[in-house]
């Protein structure tokens, strides 16, 4: 939260294209000085002070796709392109209580069925924090964490940590979130899955180390480089 006050350390990092979850309206973002600014904003949520925002740092223009659903709250699929470059990238929080059918996971399991004939036929990145890992599916759910993943490598389309860095989900080396900023909490839950032409230019996948996020998040970023 209160990413007015955090912007300068991410955007240290130089990205191109940003997702942060539980970030603040537009309205109130008030960057300092020095600080560059966005060139195209999109946010999506119910609270002011806590929301998916998209943001691009470049010459990428980002747009709302026409079938966005908001029954998946957000789970916000948009075009970005350039004059080189077009994709659809699924900008993701998992987070919907009100749905009593599954509030983390599911919601994201019955977005890319929503979202099937997009993903299926087009470059996509599906990408942030899903609140799941497979250490927590339950075998007799539908559309748990092993579902997905495997549901999307039908498709080929993988998470990039674990083909970097050749990892097996639920046995990862690097954690994304400490539970409450404890160390002794630690569990990986955001992730960049990319269709096979993205994967085929992946450059370097990254996780924040959690000594230097500490004081601004219980969540490291997880930053991607495609060449």
């Amino acid at each position: 939260m209160a990413f007015r006050k955090k912007a300068v350390f991410i955007l240290k990092l130089k990205p191109d294209i940003l997702i942060i979850q539980e970030c603040e309206h537009p309205d109130r973002l008030i960057f300092g000085d020095g600080i560059i600014k966005p060139s195209s904003i999109l946010w999506f949520g119910e609270n002011k002070n806590k929301g998916l925002g998209i943001f691009s740092f470049s010459d990428f223009n980002i747009n709302l796709l026409n079938e966005y659903k908001s029954d998946y709250k957000t789970i916000i699929p948009v075009k970005v392109s350039n004059q080189e470059i077009e994709f659809n990238l699924f900008a993701i929080w998992a987070n919907n209580p009100k749905d009593k059918d599954g509030a983390y996971i599911t919601q994201v399991w019955k977005a890319i069925h929503h979202y099937e004939e997009i993903i299926s036929n087009s470059r996509t990145i599906l990408i942030g924090d899903f609140n799941s890992n497979v250490i927590w599916d339950k075998p007799k759910r539908i559309g748990n964490h092993s579902h997905l993943v495997e549901k999307l490598k039908s498709k080929q389309i993988s998470s990039s940590y674990h083909l970097f860095h050749k990892q097996e989900d639920g046995k990862e080396k690097d954690p994304t979130l400490f539970m409450c900023r404890n160390p002794n909490k630690p569990y990986h839950i955001d992730y960049c899955f990319t269709s096979i032409d993205f994967t085929e230019k992946l450059k370097s996948v990254e996780v924040g180390n959690f000594n230097e996020w500490l004081k601004l998040s219980d969540h490291c970023p997880l930053i991607i480089d495609f060449n």
